[in-house]
């Protein structure tokens, strides 16, 4: 899917992230993927922050990979995405743990005591 909307309107992954389908949900997050890859990580922030509050673990796994993989790109971008507005604090604790599963020691248990 990701490949697929390259050079395309990327605003199913909108749609698809606020369905009620689940399957279309992880979809659109882990879509983010290609462009992540490709440097492109708006989108997957975007997506994101759509699903930060989703009740499924599935999904709350999906979020913090792609987290986890944009800040292997750009750390400087996923610090400032999971601090901006202290998302990191209301965000659920296994999609914290995946997003930050390549910080420092240090600085993950910061984030996980909620003093960052």
């Amino acid at each position: 899917m990701g490949s697929y909307l390259a050079d395309k309107d990327k605003t199913d992954l909108n749609t698809f992230a606020l369905s009620d389908n689940l399957w279309l949900q992880r979809i659109a997050i882990v879509a983010t993927l290609n462009f992540i890859r490709k440097g492109i990580l708006l989108p997957t922030f975007e997506i994101s922050k759509l699903l930060l509050n989703n009740r499924h673990d599935l999904i709350h796994k999906a979020v913090g990979w792609m987290l986890r993989e944009a800040g292997k790109k750009d750390f400087d971008a996923e610090y400032k995405f999971l601090v901006e507005n202290n998302r990191y604090k209301t965000m659920p604790r296994i999609m914290l743990r995946y997003a930050i599963e390549k910080f420092s020691e240090d600085m993950k248990q910061r984030f996980l005591k909620g003093e960052e």
